[in-house]
């Protein structure tokens, strides 16, 4: 069967596929009606962290109040509250622990079983850590995850593309529980609780691609963030229909053009490494065989580095606001300020 081509925008589309209130506001208010807001209050009231889907909410409820924690119910407003009696990180952190090491014993939720025992954030309103909760239950709760993504490049000029770009592209294992087969970024990898995007980045440069520390620390260049709101399907690894709102930290790497330092495969993660021109990849990207965030780090690549202009590119004022979207749940992505403007 031939794959299904993809326009520009359905690519955009295939990442951030939660509807925008001011430019969709009936998809929006529908979206909203298979979910509640999850709430946090301090002293200045309640503010948004996460969407609860509905099959989360009738689990809650089902769930013993000893292994749930407490849980405070608004109907009318279609908002929750989870452990807004307990005082301490530490506390939160271990109520989400039993919580969601309990609905992983009971085979609750697919999703779970793709436990990684790593922890990763939920920040409140002033930056503050609220809980860390195991990465495989993140999108139970809908709050935002973070993670790292770069692309390695170099530079070779010839006739065969009209860029001298050549990215090295990886194809992700096929046994993944999560997108087997797809393409993705050279590196990327999630942001656990306390550790910093450029530390995280080397780690995961070693760990998935062989690439030196002393490399990556002299030639990786943070370029911004990219930001968007992904709504789940079948290739997630789960039940379809969770909500991840997602800041990943993007970073550009370009190697020497001798060809002295490539990728390799290390822990598994990824099958192989492939070095692609531009145009190769523009055609991999309307085949839709890139993961769909790894696609809108690649989008907005081109964007950052002249491939995609307004003037030849018709989606090109949409790849960059849908690739920098407001998310509206509180963490570091609120106050970034992106090293690289021109998208």
């Amino acid at each position: 069967m031939t794959p299904q081509r993809l326009a520009t925008i359905d690519m955009v589309n295939d990442c951030d596929g939660f509807p925008d209130l001011e430019t969709n506001p009936r998809g929006y208010a529908d979206q909203l009606s298979r979910l509640y807001t999850l709430v946090w209050e301090d002293d200045q009231g309640a503010f948004p962290i996460g969407y609860l889907p509905i099959t989360v909410l009738d689990a809650l409820r089902k769930t013993p109040a000893s292994i749930r924690g407490r849980l405070d119910i608004n109907p009318t407003a279609r908002t929750a509250a989870l452990w807004q009696n307990l005082k301490s990180y530490e506390e939160r952190t271990k109520q989400a622990a039993q919580l969601t090491s309990y609905w992983r014993k009971n085979q609750t939720f697919r999703l779970l079983r793709g436990w990684r025992n790593e922890m990763w954030p939920v920040y409140g309103r002033n930056g503050e850590l609220l809980m860390s909760i195991e990465r495989a239950a993140m999108g139970l709760f809908g709050t935002t995850r973070y993670g790292v993504h770069m692309t390695a490049y170099l530079r070779r000029k010839d006739n065969t593309s009209d860029y001298d770009f050549r990215i090295w592209v990886p194809k992700r294992s096929s046994n993944k529980s999560t997108y087997p087969g797809m393409l993705d970024n050279t590196v990327a990898g999630g942001l656990m609780t306390h550790e910093d995007p450029f530390e995280c980045i080397i780690r995961e440069a070693d760990e998935e691609a062989s690439l030196p520390e002393d490399v990556m620390r002299r030639s990786a260049v943070e370029t911004g963030t990219v930001t968007y709101i992904f709504i789940t399907d079948e290739r997630s690894g789960g039940e379809p229909g969770y909500i991840y709102p997602e800041c990943q930290w993007v970073y550009d790497l370009e190697l020497p053009s001798d060809g002295s330092v490539v990728p390799k495969p290390k822990d598994g993660e990824v099958e192989s490494f492939s070095l692609h021109t531009v145009e190769e990849i523009q055609e991999q990207l309307a085949q839709g065989l890139w993961k769909p965030n790894c696609a809108m780090v690649m989008l907005d690549f081109f964007a950052r580095h002249g491939v995609y202009t307004p003037e030849n590119q018709p989606y090109y004022d949409q790849i960059c606001a849908r690739a920098h979207r407001f998310i509206p749940f509180p963490g570091p992505h609120w106050n970034y300020q992106h090293p690289d403007t021109r998208c």
